[in-house]
């Protein structure tokens, strides 16, 4: 039986003409039954017999066997069709199965796929992706996964500084190899020993959370004041970098005020640093600029990107300028290598999405479609009481959902995994189960995808207004 308990519950809707090269006739969500099906009960079951625990919250939670995407639209194996708001946390920067990345792999798969000896398709990845680097950003590293590219480009700012601390910030995420798990901004790095010595966390331009209870602009950025003492009082005086996202990811998409990178800049430069700006979520187009450090006109020293740079083929990279790339020990010879970094695979997934965003004007669709959900998402906010900020840039939006505006205190976690699993029952697959919902789907979603995405929403947030009593904290 088809779901149908809501306008999106089912009823298929006649299919637009073609875009982005792609078949979009199951552009729409259709939930049929309940979820997760019998199909992906079995699946699901199947695999926790071997598999080891830690996987993702959000996949644990929906209990889904999925069997094939489309675009901005997920399949699983019991026909189920929902909107997807996550992209693989900003990988599926083109979506899924987009027939220009899957011609281009396939052709390459079947010619050669490891090594790390020059090809003609890794001569034009590197090619393309200098193209559209920040300009000062002329020369380039690939690796194979975010947390692997942060160290390398924390070894490269130690080479070119011959200094060896680091600064991060609260909330931020890098990676949770051991080489970086100390620059977690939060309590998950907790119970894994001893972290790395030399690593200082200071607070991020969270405006809504601010730690200070302070307001901005008023504030004066007083963070960044912070920030400066903090590193003059607890470091050895010798900082190598200060690594920061542009906009936070895994804190819940936030964005500082535009004037907060540069004040972060002015501060590396007052302790002899270089900035690392982590591009991995908010690079290749993803906040309606290639780049994130774009809106707020810094130059960053190092670049570091991945997630929507392959679009779901695991490649990252570290940009540099020439002078830097010379740096030693980084520079010698195997130094900064590594085995999976830049494998033709690898290249041909940069290319073909590089000039997929170009031809199909992904930027600038992530920038006007994300004008429209942050305007959509406004509008919830003045329709829910317990909607409390929103926020966003391009396609990387955020929500806080809280019990009381004055306090700010979070929705509960029952309350989240109930908003999370309404709205995957009405077709819709959104990081909802953290009261900071993140909002992330590909780049190439259409005006009727997003549309349908937020009725969504708002038909799960007037569900939960009227039947569940969102305001305690059981």
């Amino acid at each position: 039986m088809v779901f149908s308990s809501g306008k999106f519950g089912g009823a298929e809707r006649s299919p637009e003409p073609a875009s982005n090269g792609l078949n979009t006739m199951n552009e729409s969500p259709r939930v049929v039954g309940v979820i997760p099906g019998p199909k992906s009960k079995q699946i699901f079951e199947a695999e926790q017999c071997h598999i080891a625990s830690g996987r993702q919250r959000i996949s644990l939670l929906a209990g889904l066997a999925l069997d094939h995407g489309k675009g901005a639209t997920l399949t699983d194996v019991d026909g189920n069709v929902y909107i997807d708001f996550v992209a693989g946390i900003g990988v599926a920067s083109l979506g899924h199965a987009h027939p220009t990345l899957v011609n281009a792999l396939a052709r390459q798969a079947g010619r050669l796929m490891v090594g790390t000896f020059a090809t003609a398709e890794r001569a034009e990845a590197f090619r393309l992706l200098t193209e559209i680097a920040p300009p000062n950003l002329r020369r380039a590293h690939l690796y194979s996964g975010g947390a692997e590219a942060v160290e390398a480009a924390l070894r490269l700012a130690r080479s070119a500084t011959k200094k060896h601390e680091v600064v991060s910030f609260w909330g931020g995420f890098h990676g949770k190899t051991a080489g970086v798990m100390g620059l977690i901004g939060d309590e998950s790095k907790h119970g894994y020993g001893p972290l790395a010595g030399g690593q200082y966390l200071v607070p991020y331009a969270d405006c809504y959370r601010c730690p200070f209870k302070l307001t901005y602009p008023s504030c004066g950025l007083y963070c960044v004041d912070f920030a400066r003492q903090q590193i003059r009082n607890s470091s050895a005086g010798a900082i190598a970098a200060i690594v920061a996202e542009p906009m936070q990811g895994t804190a819940g998409n936030v964005i500082p005020p535009d004037d907060w990178l540069p004040a972060v800049k002015s501060v590396a430069r007052e302790f002899g640093a270089m900035l690392i700006a982590d591009e991995m979520i908010t690079g290749f187009g993803r906040t309606g600029r290639m780049w994130g450090i774009e809106h707020s006109g810094v130059k960053a020293d190092i670049v570091t990107a991945g997630k929507g740079m392959g679009a779901g083929f695991p490649v990252s990279a570290v940009l540099m300028g020439e002078e830097i790339s010379r740096a030693e020990p980084f520079a010698k010879p195997s130094a900064s290598s590594s085995s999976y970094g830049g494998n033709p695979l690898a290249a041909v997934a940069v290319a073909e999405t590089i000039k997929t965003i170009r031809r199909e004007k992904l930027v600038e669709n992530s920038r006007s479609l994300g004008a429209m959900l942050l305007g959509r998402m406004l509008q919830l906010k003045e329709k829910y009481e317990f909607v409390g900020d929103v926020r966003g840039r391009g396609l990387l939006l955020g929500l806080d959902l809280v019990r009381d505006n004055s306090t700010r205190r979070e929705l509960s976690r029952r309350v989240m995994e109930l908003i999370f699993k309404e709205a995957l029952r009405r077709g819709l697959l959104v990081m909802g189960y953290f009261p900071r919902v993140r909002i992330n789907p590909p780049l190439v979603i259409t005006e009727r995808q997003a549309e349908a995405g937020v009725e969504i929403l708002d038909e799960v947030f007037g569900y939960i207004r009227d039947h569940v009593d969102w305001r305690s904290g059981d």
